[in-house]
């Protein structure tokens, strides 16, 4: 610029100090799932995805975005993360879930977390659900998104969700979730549209190791069960 050295220093604000975020440890979880009478359906989750979990049910694999065994995210059927909505570093739940499904051919599921008693799901097919139980509620979110999976895998229909709402038990408690339908945006004409299915990036691998084929929304764990 041609312009002198200024005679005084800047006098620069400091930026503060940001807050301290502890490291969260996530571990996949093996989760055990059995539908009952009517939109009930109980989860029992299990940290250790080595060995298929004991009892009556169908068992899948659910896994946390951080976790700390990140092999297990290209074989899990739900990805979870937690977050607020509009926490500008994941972008909103709707492009987040999307990203996840285009990522990992192989996720059925992906949930955002939005808080204590809530989450946004999408499924392979597109459709985007949001999950919400009462103040009262205690258990992890995630373990809704689950149940919803198991609902889907197991070749119930998305509008019985919508229209019964849903009831998650986990050991002796049960949960009352009240489902809806979200849209990505607005068109005219039908006024909705859904988003189309996630497909898999240019390149990448879209079978197991093992050969399997890729999952939908009705695939079930290999493990048989009542």
């Amino acid at each position: 610029m041609g312009a002198p050295e200024p005679s005084r220093p800047a006098l620069l604000v400091p930026l503060p100090l940001p807050a301290p975020e502890p490291a969260r440890r996530t571990a996949p979880l093996r989760v055990l799932t059995r539908l009952r009478a009517g939109a009930e359906v109980a989860v029992t989750r299990y940290a250790d995805p080595v060995r298929e979990p004991a009892g009556p049910g169908e068992a899948h694999l659910a896994a946390h975005e951080d976790t700390r065994d990140p092999g297990q995210l290209d074989l899990a059927d739900v990805i979870f993360r937690d977050g607020a909505p509009d926490d500008p570093r994941l972008g909103p739940p709707d492009r987040w879930t999307a990203e996840v499904l285009a990522r990992h051919p192989h996720c059925a599921l992906a949930a955002y977390v939005t808080g204590p008693a809530s989450c946004v799901v999408r499924t392979r097919d597109g459709d985007r659900l949001r999950l919400a139980a009462g103040a009262e509620a205690d258990a992890d979110p995630a373990a809704y998104a689950s149940a919803v999976h198991a609902w889907l895998a197991a070749g119930r229909t998305r509008a019985a969700l919508l229209a019964d709402d849903l009831t998650v038990r986990t050991g002796s408690t049960a949960h009352h979730v009240v489902v809806t339908a979200e849209v990505d945006d607005a068109v005219p004409g039908n006024g909705t549209r859904q988003a189309p299915p996630a497909t898999p990036p240019a390149g990448r691998s879209t079978a197991h190791a093992d050969g399997a084929d890729a999952p939908r929304a009705g695939r079930r764990s290999p493990r048989t069960g009542s």
